[in-house]
């Protein structure tokens, strides 16, 4: 019997002393919202061998079927547990991420189990017993099987009789592999055990020390060897220190880091680290390629949610009500005497963590960042309303309102989705209150190009980049990406468009004019605010009598000198 797309089913009504179905074989439940089994199933429905499952919204266990032999569930993605099922043999489970009961089937024989995010196999493992193992999961679990004995997840799979797990890259789900046998004893792999060994550049006992080296905790290092490993098993044992010895993928990862984090030539680098300059610079080189392939989510326009996020800490830390970011751009440097050739300018978003939320790279040699807004995809998408299109901010009683905005400094045009501050002098109380707001909200991007740069010194182009431009492009993606990473993971704070530049006179001044309103309303609507909350501060200080003030500490910014 097939029950398919019945999308709003949510209860089945059968009582577990009304009998039905007494010779019904196998049940298929699909795409509904079945929020649990009726006991009359179980206890009634006694030929029942085989039960599928799929697409069910809100099912959160499965138990007491006398009579299961098989049971065959995909991405029920509520459900939890799976128990009493005295008489089942295979068990087939894909992508039902909450899962985490297994228990009361002692008779299972087959165990198949995909999961492209599980990062350690279920604890429930070590409580169940089955022959036969087979496992689709994401690399990085994968290496850790294939470590077999070494490997922390030994004691959760050392009893299967049986196991085949795999890993996928492209288009060939099956192209990494570790076959495992109990007994006798037997584990074949195509993955290299040197490759997936501890690093020995990146062993250190003291924490600190660690950190001091990396610039992260061991965690954050131990994510990025993850991100990076599928591209870097391709050629895992490419490269080697100059004693011969393979470099293990966090060997490699150790090399690279070292190589961005600093200012000195990449002999040098190589050396202190035990392998000769051309390995450092292709490990460098292939790293970054990693990084461009893999992380590319570590620095992506916010969506709608996360966009919501930045608005309440920019209006919660200055105020700046349905700010969106702060745009900035600086010159990276590249070669001996960069002064004398060309520069690659680097236009970025900044959050209120310090995250680079876009990041675009203008032509070589260009040093105007008006040019560079213009040729940026950014600008095309919020001049066509597809970037900052989210809530709106009501500022007046007549119903105005402002839209999502970025904020830059005076170095930008006025833009109705580009917040300036003012120029004139002898500015309103209003203005000038939005312009103090403005300047320190911008400092967020400051310190963010500061702290980029002295983290990643290899921005600084003293000495050393590739002459392959596209391979430079890489690197500052890549140290812009490790950077978001690192505040991520560790901080409680924290292509060329086609569009023309000639636009015809007439649309640049509504827009202008548009820009400058939104400006006005945004400012207005400051100084509202501060007066509203000024007053009840008063009205406050005026019931709890004197010596009971609630003195506002100002934040102290700090100005970087890019």
């Amino acid at each position: 019997m097939e029950l398919i797309r019945l999308v709003e089913w949510e209860e089945w009504d059968w009582e577990e002393q009304v009998q039905a179905f007494p010779v019904l074989q196998v049940l298929t439940l699909d795409r509904c919202k079945l929020k649990c089994l009726p006991p009359g199933l179980a206890s009634q429905a006694r030929a029942l061998n085989k039960l599928i499952i799929s697409y069910v919204q809100g099912l959160i266990s499965i138990e007491n079927f006398p009579s299961l032999v098989e049971l065959d569930l995909d991405e029920n993605l509520d459900l939890e547990r799976i128990t009493n099922l005295p008489r089942l043999q295979k068990l087939t489970i894909e992508d039902c991420p909450k899962l985490k009961v297994l228990e009361g089937v002692p008779a299972l024989q087959r165990l198949m189990l995909t999961d492209k995010d599980m990062e350690t196999l279920p604890i429930y493992m070590g409580g169940i017993n089955p022959r036969h193992l087979e496992l689709c999961c994401r690399l990085a679990l994968l290496a850790s099987i294939a470590a077999g004995q070494s490997g922390l997840e030994w004691d959760k799979f050392r009893h299967v009789g049986h196991v085949k797990a795999y890993a996928g890259e492209g288009g060939n789900s099956r192209k990494w592999y570790v076959l495992y046998t109990a007994k006798p004893y037997n584990l074949e792999t195509n993955v290299s055990f040197s490759f997936m060994s501890r690093g020995t550049l990146s062993y250190f006992e003291d924490a600190q020390r660690f950190q001091f080296v990396f610039k992260m905790t061991r965690e954050t290092f131990s994510y990025i060897c993850s991100l990076v490993m599928e591209p870097s098993m391709q050629d895992m044992n490419s490269y080697t220190f100059v004693n011969g010895r393979v470099l293990s993928l966090q060997d490699r990862v150790a090399v690279a880091l070292r190589r961005l984090h600093s200012s000195e030539p990449t002999g040098i680098v190589g050396s202190s680290v035990g392998v000769n300059e051309s390995t450092a610079l292709s490990v460098t080189e292939r790293f970054v390629d990693a990084m461009w392939e893999q992380a590319d989510h570590h620095s992506s326009w916010p969506d709608c949610n996360e966009k919501d996020e930045i608005k309440s800490k920019f209006e919660k830390i200055h105020k700046m009500n349905n700010c969106c970011g702060v745009i900035c751009a600086t010159q990276i440097p590249f070669g001996p005497n960069w002064e004398k050739n060309k520069t690659t300018q680097m236009q970025v978003i900044v959050d209120p963590e310090m995250r680079f939320r876009n990041i675009w790279l203008g032509s070589a040699g260009s040093i105007n960042h008006i040019n560079i807004l213009y040729d940026s995809h950014l600008f095309n998408g919020c001049e066509k309303g597809g970037r900052l299109n989210g809530s709106k901010l009501k500022v007046a009683l007549d119903g105005s309102e402002v839209g999502e905005y970025i904020i830059g400094d005076t170095g930008y045009p006025l833009l109705p989705w580009l917040l300036t501050p003012y120029q004139e002098e002898d500015l309103s109380d209003t203005k000038a209150e939005f312009n103090r707001r403005h300047s320190a909200a911008r400092t967020c991007a400051l310190k963010a190009m500061a702290r980029l740069k002295d983290t990643w010194k290899c921005l600084q182009g003293e000495v050393w980049w590739p002459a392959n431009l596209e391979t430079l492009s890489k690197i500052i993606y890549a140290c812009c990406r490790l950077h978001n990473i690192v505040i991520e993971l560790e901080d409680d704070a924290a292509m060329l468009s086609t569009k023309r530049k000639n636009y015809s006179m007439e649309v640049r001044e509504i827009a202008k004019e548009d820009a400058v309103r939104a400006r006005d309303m945004l400012s207005q609507h400051f100084m509202a605010s501060r007066s509203s909350k000024s007053g009840e501060q008063d009205d406050e200080a005026a019931s709890s009598g004197p010596g009971d003030e609630n003195n506002e500490q100002e934040v102290q910014t700090i100005n970087y000198v890019l």
